[in-house]
């Protein structure tokens, strides 16, 4: 049994003292010393780190675990501190997926609402506990890290498999609701993606997953004036890490509003720029002297604070 972790430099000296006279001749490099008792082999290090060896190892670590804590004020060293975050949060990855991840499920997420051109696009996926392989190995577990070269790479190879329906919201029908706000838009998205996966067949789904960007009563009583609306949902935070099927929807959504982006390019004759930053404002500016104030009715969202910039400057 091996154990190591860090101490404080009072520990430190504690532990100089307390092993003085069982210390072995000879010292490992970078180390204090080197001692053995009952068995165990200590080892401290110049750093801090200490480590137990040894069968009864975790005896003598728990005994100096609770001097470094009696000697901090139940404090433990920063080190420790983010190791024990760490193990915490890998327990409740863990958790989560057993939840989210190895279940049968319909997730749902969306692309394009923070861009101020291109459409907004939502994608609901169905995805088996059969699919987890193939999709990890084309690396949907880690979704966030991949590219747009990637995601264009890969998405063709996930809709030949993974069942799914996307919607896209095109700039003129965005702009046609003036009153609506972003969440609304997105709740009747998420609603019409989901009841367009599930009419096209009898999936043997356990969960239907979203990620939660309003209450749950808020997202309901946004679709209060629609006709059908899905109710037995799931809403948690950062979805798309925990759920595979949101992961999809999440990637298709992307890989659909690239292409809608490359379509606009080259019918602009310029490469239309995504977020809602600076190069979106100079890009509006510059089309605009081009085509004319009405061309962002068609590819622009208007209440977005850059058009004000970009027709007012």
């Amino acid at each position: 049994m091996v154990i190591v972790y860090k101490v404080s430099d009072n520990t430190k000296e504690k532990m100089i003292s307390y092993y003085e006279d069982k210390k072995r001749d000879k010292t490992p490099s970078y180390a204090v010393f080197q001692a053995e008792e009952g068995g165990t082999i200590i080892t401290l290090y110049e750093s801090g780190k200490v480590m137990f060896q040894g069968v009864s190892a975790d005896v003598d670590a728990n005994m100096w675990k609770e001097v470094e804590a009696h000697l901090n004020n139940g404090k433990l060293p920063v080190e420790n501190q983010k190791k024990e975050k760490e193990k915490k949060s890998n327990e409740e990855l863990y958790e989560e997926r057993k939840k989210y991840y190895y279940v049968n499920s319909v997730g749902s997420d969306e692309v394009g609402t923070g861009d101020y051109f291109g459409p907004i696009v939502v994608t609901a996926s169905y995805v088996s506990r059969d699919n987890i392989p193939f999709l990890e190995e084309l690396g949907v577990r880690d979704s966030k890290k991949l590219t747009d070269d990637k995601i264009l790479k890969i998405v063709p190879k996930i809709i030949s498999k993974i069942p799914y329906e996307t919607i896209i919201y095109t700039n003129e029908e965005y702009n046609a609701h003036p009153e609506y706000n972003m969440n609304k838009v997105k709740a009747i998205l998420h609603n019409k993606a989901i009841l367009g996966l599930l009419k096209k067949d009898n999936f043997n789904y356990e969960k239907v997953i979203v990620d939660q960007f309003c209450y749950p009563k808020n997202y309901f009583g946004y679709l209060k004036e629609s006709n059908n609306v899905f109710r037995k949902i799931t809403f948690t935070t950062k979805a798309e890490d925990k759920c595979l099927s949101v992961a999809c929807g999440s990637l298709i959504s992307r890989y659909v509003f690239i292409k809608e982006m490359d379509k606009m390019s080259k019918s602009l004759g310029k490469m239309v720029p995504k977020g809602a930053g600076t190069t979106a404002d100079e890009f509006g500016k510059w089309i605009i002297k081009e085509k004319g104030k009405d061309i962002l009715k068609k590819i622009a969202k208007l209440n977005f604070k850059n058009t004000n910039k970009i027709i007012n400057n």
